[in-house]
């Protein structure tokens, strides 16, 4: 969703840090790209208006101007107000209440009963014990795509006959947390195609009910303004605590997700980034201007190194590595746990430096390079895996029948594993190789 406006942040900054001083004239010059990219970012023109003005007032201060690494200065204060920007409220989701309640709210469309799900999932992983509650009576699919979702993390679902009135499908729901010793109850209501008064009225008497702690927005990022407009009408009939901002991962411009907090002054506590149950991560304003200016994200990439990599596995990879030993059946292990991470475009983008190749990368997987590779791997024998030099002419020819790609695809696979293998066996000598287990532990 940021990579246009990514590519054009770090293009103007990357021009004032490419010499030491710099004059005002130089800042004004920047200021200006970057008002232009924030507007065809779709933030609000008001919003842009405000940032612009108090990057520029403070980077125009004696003390940066005279600075002799004033470029950078001006990058570090660029960073820290779009940090500002971001920041609005409190982000704290607060589990208060036994059971805590938690309401979803949003038009439709929006991503709720995906996001009620996610967020089970989220809490389930903290230790909680969450029930999931369909509350919408008009939409029929709304309960059975909720019981899908919920069966395939297990987490339970409650789900009344059709009829039921939304207050006697949450009393149903409570008594069903009860029965079940569950300490979070997170409720999936109804939404409409716009916003209307029944909406507002239901959702607000349904809040005021069950003594929600935390009533959340789910917001389509991918609306642009429109996204805002309905979180200032939710936010003025509703008691909204906090926003969830939906399909981050789209290609539309983020101009909302920067905008709306400041707009709003509602804080966004969860971002989606993906389809996948376990695709929602806590909104951290720092984490995302870094990804926006390309300055990565390694916090969140060793969260989701966490959760995906078994800390045995990771020893034993770098004990194969220590030895030299690493083969392509090791090379398909490592794809498959990198894919768990999520889509490969955005797993570099959290890697400092790395964010220009982040498109080019999502673009070679999209083109389906990583699947061509993973055929090659499984076409061979585990013989042919453990020890490629094996692989003659014959034996390629073979695999790539049977991987349905061509033996150039074979012959530059090999090729570059040669080459992997060489540069490892640099790195297994020596001093760098003793550090290789701590590296990877």
């Amino acid at each position: 969703m940021f990579d246009a406006l990514s590519d054009r942040l770090r293009k103007t900054l990357g021009a004032l840090t490419g010499h030491g001083r710099v004059s005002a004239a130089d800042v004004d010059a920047a200021m200006r790209e970057v008002r232009l990219a924030l507007l065809e970012a779709d933030v609000n023109f008001k919003v842009v208006k405000d940032f612009v003005a108090r990057v520029r007032e403070r980077a125009t201060g004696v003390e940066v101007l005279e600075s002799l690494s004033a470029g950078q200065q001006v990058v570090k204060i660029v960073n820290e107000e779009l940090v500002a920007l971001l920041s609005a409220g409190d982000r704290n989701l607060h589990l208060t209440g036994n059971p805590t309640v938690i309401v979803l709210i949003g038009l439709q469309g929006s991503g709720k009963t995906t996001t009620a799900v996610k967020l089970a999932r989220y809490l389930y992983k903290q230790g909680r014990r969450p029930l999931l509650v369909a509350a919408d009576p008009y939409r029929p699919a709304a309960a059975d795509q909720l019981e899908t979702l919920g069966k395939s993390v297990d987490i339970p679902v409650y789900r009344a006959p059709v009829g039921t009135s939304v207050p006697a499908i949450v009393e149903g729901g409570f008594a069903a947390a009860r029965k079940q010793v569950r300490d979070t109850i997170i409720i999936d209501t109804a939404g409409r195609l716009t916003v209307d008064e029944p909406l507002m009225k239901e959702i607000a008497d349904l809040a005021a009910s069950v003594k929600a702690a935390e009533t959340l927005l789910v917001v389509d990022a991918m609306s642009g303004q429109e996204a805002v407009n309905v979180a200032e009408a939710f936010h003025a009939a509703v008691p909204v605590s906090g926003l969830v901002l939906t399909k981050i991962d789209g290609d539309a411009r983020g101009g909302a997700a920067l905008s709306i907090s400041a707009v709003t002054g509602l804080p966004v506590k969860f971002m989606g980034t993906g389809e996948k149950t376990d695709a929602l991560e806590p909104f951290y304003p720092d984490r995302l201007a870094s990804r926006i200016l390309g300055m990565g994200d390694v916090l969140t990439l060793v969260e989701r190194a966490q959760e995906h990599f078994d800390a045995k596995q990771a020893n034993k990879m770098a004990e194969k590595l220590r030895k030299n030993s690493f083969n392509l059946e090791d090379m398909l292990e490592q794809m498959e746990q990198v894919r768990k991470m999520g889509p490969m475009g955005q797993i570099l983008e959290m890697i400092p430096g790395m964010g220009g190749m982040a498109k080019q990368a999502q673009e070679s997987v999209d083109r389906g390079d990583l699947k061509r590779v993973e055929a090659i791997i499984r076409s061979m024998t585990p013989a042919e895996r453990r020890e490629p030099s094996i692989l003659n002419a014959g034996r390629r020819r073979r695999i790539a029948q049977g991987s349905g790609t061509r033996l150039q695809d074979v012959n530059s696979l090999i090729k570059q594993f040669g080459q992997m293998q060489k540069m490892m066996k640099q790195f297994s000598g020596g001093r760098m190789g003793r550090k290789l287990p701590g590296m990877f532990g």
